[in-house]
């Protein structure tokens, strides 16, 4: 796999060293001086919140330093990761120095102030992550994952276990694991990480997951996984972990990884020319205001119960260069997440000290926001700093001071602090209402140690909230607190199938998974239920069934899953779950629907549908699958049709990605005679070449012969899964076969703007258009097309990069490879771009542009 062209930093992005030392002073805006640092209560004075709502000073320096994570214990006490060896210099000198420490924080006289700190554990290398544990705490430091204890409660660490020597994956911060976020599903995940753990049976556990995110990590009311990066501020996964990748012959494009807003723009309300890209054009406005997000981390769903109603749910996300935290509101369109910002124009939370650098946030236990302020100058890790920046920190004495550091706390105007409550010192049935709290805090924190005390006798309190509590999200966490007790009885998810709210159905659908693949008994029963219901559940409902398929028998999954197929395979999440669902299974099913009645009529969703899954057959490579494969294609009594060309198409492409030996064969296949005239002929010599039969031999691992001398054997895998991803972003309106769609979009066969400059096809993917366009000689407005194509800012450099290798060489264009790192470099210099493009803007702006080659 190709490295980007660019590596993003955790805190502030980074460019790699490939960018020039020459870099040109930015115009047209305030220079700025010294930027002296403030006390707190000069910072206070600095900030600008939404109306109603407050800042407060919670604790600052020296009772806190460079806070990089925050988290409450049961008791409401703040527990606080210190950084302190974060870049002491320029050059980043004594980084590797064992002072970072981990503090716990308390309010002693409730006052709504932090007036005492206990270290809890120092000698610490560059601290990164903290989750409270029984007994002690989990911390990420040095690159490992330890477990710490304190053993006469005391509120120091007495002993340290190392559990993961390479947690952290990488020894660069920007880089590293971190996060440790316990989920509903009693899973602690990561960001930039591919691992989880859990506490089971007194021991710790790890287990690989999907790869997320950049620094910082939520969950919302469903247990959905927010995260981001630091150029695209949020994204989400729509299922819940560790599904949609079980089936190693099919890769999937949705599901994970789902960008929410392609809004990039921020509205800081001081000038930031301290950025590591600002000698870039659009990257600062002409008052030096950076335009969009470059160091977006720490996503946070807000779960409490102090901010006015309207702030529920809503995502906070820090922006520490711009010195800003961005509010916003997420909205579900059926199975999918969009959200936006309420107030363009103006931020939730902005200051005007360049020194105020919020880079975490935490819910607590009062309701209250709290937010992380690293206070410094300089947030960017030496690696990756360009001279630009370097000029900017040192002239303007941005470097020191250090081990500075506050935490705020936003709250109504009329907010006053109050007397936590002792959860730990709660009974565990006293505990169990909790699980109803209007707080999320209290919700998760109650689940939490009802399962790490593992009283059993707790079961009959448990089934009775589950089943009929009145709180639906009290239902939720009382069915997760009975799995991670292992209490979950099939009797009791079995009648919650059909319960009225859709999360605890949807819920019962996931816990019963595991239960049915252990005892056939309870698989029948759970596979009678589901037919019963199938037609009339709810949409996420459906979503589980499709994932949890898997544990069904396949003489019941195949026709539950081919209704679903039918009366949802619009959805490209639904296909994906499908698909997750029928590992090695993917011909039998492909045989249900060849003869279901339902799929003899032509459709865009069906023809996707039908090529994924010959695409996950020839991924198989069963020979004996394969020829009844060409066998059912062959059927005299049916002639060439839709089906039989999505079949083709996704063997051939599917196929021609990856070095695969030709199948062996008595005679040809007597489709080729049919297909041909009815498929391009480069489809069709793909085809023949995955066999071989007397006569013939084939040429393995060859799109086709027209494309063979352009594309390398990497650039056929990138062309095949460019295809994946364009039929789940981009045939709904382009159609299948590039030609175009009444109503929605223009052709991309034999379109100059696919086979010109392919920087300006990726600005055009990027960042959208807008407006007439010409193509072929024919001009396409509105309502003949749509009026506006939408960004695709959220998708990474590697997909896109799919998207349009495969673009220019199919359907008879033949343009070649796109450059590995023309998206990353694109992406980077039209910076602050956060409208769609217009024709004739777009093609002034490619001429008058010099963008750096990306070879």
């Amino acid at each position: 796999m190709w490295k980007p062209f660019f590596k993003f930093c955790w805190f502030s992005a980074g460019l790699s060293g490939l960018i020039s030392c020459a870099h040109p002073k930015i115009t047209n805006k305030p220079e700025e001086g010294p930027s002296p640092p403030h006390t707190p209560t000069e910072e206070l004075a600095t900030f600008q919140v939404e109306p109603g709502l407050k800042i407060q000073l919670v604790a600052a320096e020296p009772l806190v330093q460079d806070p990089v994570i925050i988290t409450f214990d049961p008791d409401g006490r703040l527990w606080t990761v210190e950084m302190r060896g974060f870049m002491p210099t320029i050059d980043g000198t004594g980084e590797q120095d064992p002072i970072g420490r981990v503090s716990v924080l308390e309010d002693t006289n409730y006052d709504g102030k932090m007036d005492k700190s206990t270290i809890y554990l120092d000698s610490l290398v560059m601290p990164r992550a903290l989750a409270l544990v029984p007994g002690g705490a989990l911390v990420a430091e040095n690159g490992a994952l330890w477990l710490t204890q304190d053993q006469n409660n005391d509120l120091k660490a007495d002993s340290k276990t190392l559990l993961d020597s390479v947690y952290a994956g990488s020894p660069l911060p920007e880089h590293s694991g971190n996060g440790l976020w316990r989920d509903p599903d009693n899973w602690y995940y990561n960001a930039k990480s591919r691992f989880r753990y859990r506490l089971l049976n007194g021991k710790w556990e790890r287990d690989s997951t999907e790869f997320r995110g950049q620094w910082g990590i939520s969950h919302d009311d469903k247990g959905r996984l927010y995260y981001n990066y630091n150029w695209s501020q949020l994204h989400a996964d729509l299922v819940p972990p560790n599904y949609l990748g079980r089936n190693k012959n099919h890769k999937p494009t949705t599901g994970i990884d789902h960008g929410l807003t392609v809004d990039r723009r921020i509205y800081p309300i001081r000038p930031n020319p301290a950025v590591n890209r600002g000698y870039i054009p659009g990257t600062l406005d002409k008052e030096g205001k950076l335009l969009e997000f470059t160091a977006a981390c720490s996503p946070l769903v807000y779960r409490g119960h102090a901010l006015p109603q309207e702030f529920y749910s809503n995502v906070f996300v820090c922006e520490p260069s711009g010195n800003l935290i961005k509010r916003n509101v997420v909205e579900e369109n059926g199975l999918l997440l969009t959200a936006h910002d309420p107030h363009p124009g103006k931020e939730f939370l902005a200051s005007s000290d360049e020194r105020f650098r919020p880079v975490h946030l935490a819910n607590g236990p009062d309701g209250a926001l709290y937010i992380a302020d690293m206070y410094r100058g300089l947030v960017q890790h030496s690696a990756y700093i360009t001279p630009y920046l370097r000029e900017q920190t040192i002239t303007r004495k941005l470097v020191q001071p250090v081990h500075r550091g506050r935490i705020w706390r936003i709250v109504p105007e009329n907010w006053r602090p109050f007397k936590p409550v002792k959860l730990s010192e709660k009974s565990t049935a006293a505990l169990i209402p909790y699980l109803s709290h209007s707080n999320g805090w209290y919700r998760d924190m109650a689940q939490r140690l009802l399962v790490e005390r593992n009283d059993k006798g707790i079961e009959p309190a448990l089934t009775s909230l589950a089943t009929t509590g009145s709180n639906p999200l009290g239902r939720f966490h009382a069915l997760w607190t009975l799995d991670g007790l292992k209490l979950s009885q099939p009797e009791v998810l079995l009648s919650l199938l059909s319960d009225h709210n859709a999360l605890v159905r949807t819920t019962a659908v996931r816990l019963l998974e595991p239960l049915a693949k252990a005892d056939p008994a309870v698989q029948a029963r759970f596979e009678q239920k589901l037919r019963q219901i199938v037609a009339d559940a709810p949409a996420e409902q459906i979503l589980q069934i499709s994932l949890s398929a898997s544990s069904l028998n396949g003489a019941t999954a195949h026709p539950l899953l081919a209704t679903i197929s039918d009366r949802y395979g619009e959805s490209a999440l639904i296909r994906d779950a499908v698909l997750s669902s029928l590992a090695n299974q993917e011909f039998a099913f492909l045989q249900t629907l060849w003869n279901a009645p339902n799929w003899q009529k032509a459709s865009p969703a069906k023809e996707i549908f039908l090529e994924m899954l010959a695409t996950a057959v020839i991924r198989k490579r069963e020979p004996g699958e394969l020829t009844s494969l060409l066998a059912l294609l062959d059927q005299k009594d049916q002639d060439f049709g839709w089906r039989q060309k999505a079949i083709i198409t996704g063997l051939s492409i599917g196929g021609g990605a990856g070095k695969m030996a030709p199948i062996n064969l008595p005679k040809a296949p007597g489709i080729m005679q049919k297909a041909a005239g009815k498929v391009d002929a480069p489809r069709l010599e793909a085809f023949a070449a995955l066999f071989q039969w007397p006569g013939h031999s084939a040429q393995s691992n060859k799109i086709s012969t027209t494309q063979k001398s352009v594309l390398t054997e990497e650039q056929q895998q990138l062309y095949a899964l460019g295809r994946q991803h364009y039929l789940t972003t981009c045939a709904g309106c382009h159609g299948t076969d590039g030609a175009g769609m009444s109503r929605f979009a223009p052709p991309l066969a034999g379109s100059d703007w696919v086979l010109g400059d392919e920087k300006r096809l990726a600005l055009i993917v990027l960042h959208g258009m807008e407006g007439p366009v010409e193509v072929a000689g024919k001009v396409y407005d509105k309502p003949e097309i749509l009026p506006v194509m939408p960004a695709h800012i959220t998708m990474d450099d590697a997909s896109i990069t799919a998207i349009l290798t495969y673009i220019r060489n199919e359907w008879g264009n033949n343009a070649g490879p796109i450059g590995k790192r023309t998206v990353g470099s694109t992406r980077l210099t039209s910076q602050g771009r956060v409208v769609p493009w217009k024709a004739e803007e777009l093609k002034k702006y490619v001429l008058e542009t010099k963008v750096p080659e990306a070879k």
